[in-house]
């Protein structure tokens, strides 16, 4: 991915496009504007749109399973889930539009320059392995988005995949190959957003990825319960503690992590009911500062065990991080230090980590216009390509 100096350049190709992510910490939306036009994909702009309380508060409450309040709602004689999940959908499509006019002024362009917008909307619910029951649901009404900005919008990515058998997740390795062409030696990109994800990439060949486990999701909720900021800001009260082996181990035990691939995950799985449930009577005698430092251990082992495979067929290949977690600097050291291999931001490849899932929806948006299919069987065990998500033309 390469970043052009010159961000009021014009498209001539009719190849821009934005992408429109937010993640598991529910707290913004990055959009990312895309230029597709050349050999290489080019970020044009980059805006982060913030989540405001309420909005983010309604979003977090369908995430955990809880129905809203009675103040949340306009005037009415009740309020279940179904209106929660309702107002949540509009709002968020609002917020998107509102980011993409900021994004717009910001690159000095039009609507009538967009060819279209890859939303991914908000994840409130993730079941890929409810077998005859599977299924996922985004929020953040497309239609509206469309309506509201005058762009083509390209929604709803992941149920095709999961209808077809998939997990509907991660979507990213190929945009992954896409963005970051991998040389001879191949590359491995890890998105440490709340989950981890990772993406195998070898020239020539389909792109491997999985869910490895929780990256930031446990990390900022035992944050989050102890101390008043909602991260830990470059891992320093994690790297103040230190991990505690038998809790470490006691964690390991999720049978997530020895789960073969395809697999999936959110924190519908891990979250602090789950850390509670399996971490039991260490989380009350340890220091707060030690389970901190063992989650993030945790982060670390579980994405080692699940590399493992691919780093023994082929030692030293590179790896590029993105996602949040690319800033939490002891977090990177560890990784670098466990598997044992060059670790680098997404930033020395000219895309900032905060950007990369982004514009992988941008592409992903791409794809759908261009009647291509932007899954991977080899990832989601989907039972072929297909095109993924639908089309609200402006």
């Amino acid at each position: 991915m390469t970043t052009d100096p010159d961000r009021n350049r014009p498209d001539d190709g009719g190849e821009l496009f934005i992408g429109a992510m937010t993640g598991t910490s529910i707290d913004a939306l990055d959009l990312c504007l895309c230029d597709f036009s050349g050999s290489l994909p080019r970020l044009i702009a980059h805006h982060q749109e913030p989540l405001d309380a309420k909005l983010t508060a309604q979003l977090k409450r369908l995430a955990q399973g809880v129905n809203g309040a009675a103040d949340q709602a306009p005037p009415a004689p009740a309020i279940d889930a179904i209106d929660l999940l309702g107002m949540a959908d509009r709002r968020l499509a609002e917020t998107t539009a509102a980011g993409v006019a900021r994004l717009l002024e910001q690159a000095d362009l039009p609507a009538t320059a967009i060819r279209a917008i890859g939303s991914h909307g908000q994840t409130v619910r993730h079941r890929p392995n409810w077998r005859d029951a599977a299924f996922t649901l985004q929020l953040g009404d497309p239609s509206r988005i469309a309506e509201l900005t005058g762009i083509t919008v390209a929604a709803d990515f992941r149920r095709r995949d999961l209808a077809a058998g998939g997990q509907g997740a991660p979507l990213a390795p190929p945009a992954h190959a896409a963005l970051f062409p991998p040389g001879p030696e191949g590359r491995i990109v890890i998105n440490l957003g709340g989950i981890a994800n990772a993406s195998i990439l070898h020239p020539g060949r389909e792109p491997i990825g999985l869910d490895t486990g929780p990256a930031n999701t446990l990390m900022d909720a035992w944050h989050s319960r102890h101390r008043p900021a909602p991260f830990d800001r470059d891992g320093q009260w994690a790297a103040s503690g230190t991990a505690h082996p038998a809790l470490l181990e006691q964690l390991l035990i999720e049978s997530f992590f020895t789960a073969p691939a395809p697999k999936s995950t959110g924190p519908e799985q891990f979250n602090l009911d789950w850390l509670e449930r399996l971490g039991g009577q260490w989380l009350e005698v340890l220091p707060a500062e030690d389970v901190q430092a063992t989650l993030l251990e945790l982060t670390v082992e579980s994405i080692a065990r699940a590399l493992s495979p691919w780093q023994a067929e082929q030692p030293g290949m590179p790896i590029t991080l993105c996602g949040g977690g690319a800033y939490n600097g002891r977090l990177v050291k560890r990784l670098g230090e466990r598997l044992a291999a060059p670790v680098e931001s997404s930033a020395a490849l000219g895309l900032a980590p905060e950007c990369v899932e982004g514009a992988a929806f941008a592409w992903l948006a791409r794809q759908l216009l261009s009647g291509q299919p932007a899954n991977a069987p080899s990832v989601t065990g989907a039972a072929g390509p297909r095109l993924l998500g639908g089309i609200y033309p402006a």
